[in-house]
């Protein structure tokens, strides 16, 4: 097993983000990703997903609109007690120099510091998380 800190950078290789901020959350059971402007648009009978990652107000926003026909719903219950309901996609992740599919439910992590939460799902059996430390693995890099 690998030792992270609290905050690593990654990647999102799937939606093409080479290296963003994320903090490890042993409290949390799923990933989940800061989205904004999250809708589901139909078009020719088929259901698409459709949102921005980040907000216009974020350093490393990108005008980009995703659209992926592969998701689901997830009931969560965040930090403060409250239950909602959210989208759920599937995605690839870069961590160090691996890549690891996994889950990420879609929020509006605005006000939080970091965009990306990493949890217990993806982080179990791969990870031992170090509190006290930071960005202890190599950025992420792509894969030639």
């Amino acid at each position: 097993m690998e030792i992270i800190g609290r905050v690593e950078s990654v990647g999102l290789t799937d939606l093409g983000v080479p290296v963003i901020d994320a903090k490890t959350d042993t409290g949390a059971y799923t990933s989940s990703l800061h989205c904004h402007n999250i809708r589901v648009v139909e078009e020719e009978e088929k259901q698409f997903l459709c949102f921005s990652m980040l907000d216009p107000t974020h350093e490393d926003y990108q005008e980009k609109e995703y659209r992926l026909e592969e998701f689901s719903q997830k009931k969560v219950r965040s930090s403060n007690g409250i239950t909602q309901t959210r989208y759920k996609i599937r995605t690839r992740i870069r961590i160090g120099r691996s890549d690891y599919k996994t889950d990420f439910t879609l929020t509006d992590r605005k006000s939080m510091r970091y965009p990306i939460l990493l949890g217990r799902k993806l982080l179990s059996k791969r990870f031992l998380v170090d509190c006290s430390q930071t960005y202890m693995l190599p950025l992420p890099k792509k894969k030639k």
